[in-house]
């Protein structure tokens, strides 16, 4: 069986069987496309098919993208990975510890012993969290009034650290802070230095964190799984369009064919369309661990309508580079050591193997992140491509 009939099989029947609304999945090598195909609703019930152009909510797919862009300034020596971030964003210097709460709720805190760094900050080791996996941080939100990152308000970004930068592994909003170091130092707005810098040179005409009509009418909606394994429409669940921050670490929208663009770059060591978009060295320094001897950890969740406890390939070791998760063994599916991934909380994936040359994206729309048929679903996915290099 061709690697398209055996995917389309796979992909049709969990449509088939409820396990997913709608999929869209893409397989590529450095030079094209080897496997493609949607199935289901873009919108369950609404009758529009999934195809490899409908738009969706990468979330924290996006982290790469802004990884890169945080990356080209620092080849071009605007940025420099290891000064303090403050010396950019002065704010940086003062963010406290958070150590806890005293009877009345207040929070209790502290200075950190050193500075926060642009690559604490994309190694996700600066100490900074998200509230869905960190309770903490919500009770801080609570405390201080502030609102959730997703509403894209600058104060969504005045969380503390959970600890001293380079101790451990936190995923976090450290990635939105790169951002604002991006657009510190560029003069520009993020979407706008990444459509000038990355997109456009990638033919990446459908992605953006603001949704232009074109797009919306290629829109898919998300979908939350109940306890009855029925989806619901979230009608109304959509990134802030007039943000105060573009959120580097989850804001674009995209497509998998858009996305697999920014994938063959990275295969072909930072070129692609005819644009040379990172330098080689830049993408084998993005490629390797940059964390040390810390670890990704498991994400234990605060807030089981977004996210389900979430590990890729529990067991194995996992470290991280500049803004990607690389495994350190081989894992289940075929994917060999060294190879980089992550993931969007619309449970969205990707992986890119430089070993082999081949790389593939994932999309669905639902919630919880992790979710139960999704995620898995991916993974077969990937596995189907391996087996087919056999």
């Amino acid at each position: 069986m061709s690697l398209q009939q055996s995917v389309d099989t796979l992909l049709q029947a969990s449509v088939a069987d409820g396990g997913v609304p709608g999929v869209v999945a893409l397989a590529t090598n450095g030079d094209e496309t080897i496997y493609e195909g949607g199935f289901g609703e873009r919108v369950l019930g609404a009758g529009e098919t999934m195809t490899p152009d409908t738009v969706v909510w990468i979330a924290s797919m996006t982290k790469a993208v802004t990884g890169a862009a945080a990356m080209q300034l620092v080849e071009q020596g605007k940025l420099d990975l290891d000064a303090p971030a403050s010396d950019v964003i002065p704010y940086l210097a003062d963010v406290p510890v958070l150590e806890g709460f005293d009877k009345d709720g207040h929070p209790i805190t502290r200075g950190a012993k050193r500075p926060i760094t642009l690559r604490h900050l994309l190694t996700h080791t600066a100490g900074f969290a998200y509230e869905i996996w960190q309770d903490p941080i919500a009770k801080y939100q609570e405390a201080a009034d502030l609102p959730g990152i997703t509403t894209c308000e600058d104060a969504a970004l005045k969380t503390p650290l959970l600890f001293d930068p380079g101790e451990r592994w936190e995923y976090g909003i450290n990635i939105d802070w790169a951002g604002k170091m991006v657009e510190q130092v560029s003069g520009q707005k993020l979407g706008a230095y990444m459509q000038e810098n990355i997109f456009a040179p990638l033919g990446m005409a459908d992605t953006a964190f603001r949704i232009t009509s074109d797009m919306r009418s290629r829109l898919a909606k998300i979908h939350a799984r109940g306890d009855n394994q029925q989806f619901d429409v979230l009608e109304d669940l959509e990134i802030e369009q007039n943000p105060e921050f573009e959120m580097g670490g989850g804001g674009l929208y995209s497509t998998v064919r858009d996305y697999a663009k920014f994938v063959r770059m990275i295969l072909n060591q930072g070129r692609a369309n005819g644009h040379q978009v990172l330098k080689p060295e830049t993408v084998a320094m993005m490629s390797q661990n940059q964390m040390g001897d810390c670890r990704v950890s498991v994400l234990k969740t605060a807030a089981p309508d977004l996210s389900n406890d979430a590990e890729f390939f529990p067991g194995l070791e996992k470290s991280w580079g500049l803004s990607f998760m690389i495994n350190e063994e081989t894992a289940p599916t075929g994917r060999p050591a060294g190879s980089l991934a992550w993931a969007g909380l619309a449970n969205s994936y990707y992986w890119i193997d430089p070993k082999n040359g081949i790389g593939g994206v994932y999309a669905t729309q639902v919630l919880p992140f992790a979710d139960e048929k999704s995620l898995p679903l991916f993974l077969d996915f990937e596995k189907r491509v391996y087996d087919s290099l056999a």
